[in-house]
């Protein structure tokens, strides 16, 4: 049995939230505390000379950029941090870090985001082909499947690096089972390459579900989301090639089952900013700035304004590459 999240504020809720009504009351309630508790978050209120009781509507809330996370401890003045989460970048970058009060609560919103759009983690085997991740401490994404991998209980879990062949035995030996493989892009691509070189054939047709966690990191040319997903697909031969989207600074996963269409768990909102005036959202088919609400973020700040470009699309959204002249991130998603 998953352990139960600590009983902090909001957090017996924002699981189960169910309405937009539900939704908007557990963000205000959530800005304001956090504009209470949480030192640097009301320092940025402040600043822009926002009346925090005037502010009963989303895109009334100040969203605090994401660079914010690279200078700052950014934590709420009741509680001690258990650990820190670092974003990925060269030792010549200033990184992010994330400050987790309550590991838990992470634990609960990963489950609950797979289980709501993948299925129950305890019904898989988890394969994870992420060196770039598993070379470095300190990574949300390898805590991420490290938890599933441990609430899922398969024997055949486990992280290959770029042991190749063994990776492909491996799925050869699983082709009749579900499997789970989390890869960064570069790697499934490299993975692909070394597969056609060595004419290995593999034929999951639906067992297998490929999860790209995006990222080139420089070691493959770039390419539109579409093109990386036809590859994958007839390379893995499974149409089942998806996407996950979070980030260091997120407690929460949005996930796409194609299409570079993502959805968000309920406690989890994207909105798009224009990219000139923070204070002015683009309509739905538009292109912006990101802006993200993470209800899980209870005790960091639940309001992040991002450096990645998306748009909305019905009740889903898309990832559209990077703000010009921002930071390059590891996880950043390719350009589509």
């Amino acid at each position: 049995m998953r352990q139960q999240v600590k009983n902090f504020f909001a957090v017996d809720t924002i699981f189960n939230i169910k309405t937009e009504q539900e939704f908007l009351s557990e963000t205000l309630k959530t800005f304001r505390y956090q504009y209470k508790n949480i030192e640097i978050y009301r320092r940025f209120v402040d600043y822009l000379n926002i009346n925090p009781d005037e502010v009963d509507e989303l895109d009334k809330i100040p969203f605090l950029p994401i660079e914010m996370f690279k200078n700052h401890q950014i934590i709420d003045k009741n509680v001690k941090a258990e650990l820190f989460f670092q974003s990925s970048g060269t030792t010549r970058m200033n990184l992010s870090k994330h400050f987790i009060a309550d590991e838990n609560l992470y634990k609960e919103s990963i489950y609950r985001s797979f289980a709501q759009f993948i299925g129950k983690p305890e019904d898989f085997i988890f394969l994870g082909l992420l060196p770039s991740y598993l070379e470095r401490q300190n990574s949300s994404l390898i805590y991420m499947v490290d938890y599933l991998m441990k609430t899922s209980g398969k024997p055949e879990n486990g992280y290959f690096l770029y042991n190749h062949e063994d990776l492909f035995k491996l799925l050869k030996e699983l082709e009749n089972k579900k499997v789970i493989l989390f890869g960064v892009s570069f790697a499934l691509l490299d993975f692909l390459d070394y597969c056609d070189s060595n004419a290995q054939i593999l034929n999951f047709s639906d067992s297998l579900t490929v999860i790209e966690t995006g990222g080139m990191k420089g070691r493959k040319e770039e390419m539109t989301k579409d093109e990386l997903l036809k590859i994958l697909q007839e390379g893995f031969k499974t149409e089942k090639i998806y996407s996950e989207y979070s980030m260091t600074e997120l407690l929460s996963q949005a996930y796409s089952l194609g299409n570079n269409e993502y959805r968000c768990p309920n406690w989890m909102k994207v909105m798009i900013r224009n990219a000139e005036d923070p204070f002015n959202y683009e309509k739905e088919g538009r292109t912006g700035a990101i802006n993200i609400i993470d209800l899980a973020n209870v005790h960091t700040c639940a309001f992040i304004a991002t450096q990645d470009l998306g748009k909305i699309v019905g009740d889903q959204f898309q990832v559209l590459g990077r703000i010009d002249h921002s930071d390059i991130r590891g996880c950043s998603l390719l350009v589509s």
